[in-house]
């Protein structure tokens, strides 16, 4: 339940869903919103990563006026660019394109219409980290501007079951001529091989950062190979 993505992708052939609720007050747009968020991924090779990124379900709040809907979809695309091992970095490269706006308010980080990432994974004594550098097209009626972010990610495994994640994580904000940077710490729980049980909260550290979210999850690997011949 981090912003930043790994470079490392996931099991070649198998299905990875990325399922949690968010919670956050106090943001630019809104006083308060809650979300269900998706993410699919599916690995064709061992360089090539397809992603689905969604919110069926948004609650907003702003100015005292609630409204439901639902957020934006997006597809992507990751490939490895160097593979690494230990402290070596897996490098990689991605690519988000928005196929549908779902209109609700957007949090502080906003929302794109195309996004490039480059991304950067690796284990140094005992602690995995990840890290990304965004570089992002945002867009506000017929305005088009864009949108530089950057994301560290340091992780820590509690024994054989629970783990520990702590973030911090910067975009720029080029509608309101401003920059938003949040705190984020995590911890999970290894329920199976393929089941990860995830919660934790951000804390927003600029004036026009979202001051408060909280969310929760899992993380589901279907344990069936889909054949790709």
């Amino acid at each position: 339940p981090t912003v930043s993505t790994p470079a490392t992708l996931t099991p070649v052939g198998y299905f990875q869903f990325e399922t949690g609720v968010l919670a956050a007050w106090n943001s630019p747009e809104l006083s308060s919103q809650e979300s269900l968020n998706e993410v699919i991924k599916f690995s064709v090779s061992r360089w090539i990563q397809l992603l689905a990124g969604s919110a069926p379900f948004v609650h907003s709040s702003a100015e005292g006026q609630p409204a439901n809907g639902t957020g934006d979809v997006a597809l992507g695309i990751q490939g490895i660019v160097h593979h690494g091992e230990g402290a070596q970095p897996t490098i990689a490269l991605g690519y988000f394109g928005r196929v549908y706006n779902g209109g609700t308010p957007d949090l502080d980080t906003g929302s794109f219409r195309n996004s490039v990432l480059v991304l950067v994974s690796a284990d140094v004594k005992g602690f995995h980290y990840d890290t990304n550098f965004f570089f992002d097209e945002v867009v506000n009626g017929a305005v088009r501007r864009a949108q530089f972010g950057q994301t560290l990610s340091v992780s820590h495994s509690l024994g054989k079951k629970f783990g520990i994640s702590g973030e911090i994580w910067h975009f720029t904000q080029p509608f309101l001529r401003s920059n938003t940077v949040g705190n984020l710490w995590a911890l999970n729980y290894n329920m199976r091989k393929n089941l990860v049980l995830d919660g934790g909260f951000n804390r927003g550290l600029t004036s026009t950062s979202t001051r408060w979210a909280a969310f929760a999850g899992f993380t589901y690997l279907v344990p069936h190979k889909v054949s790709l011949h």
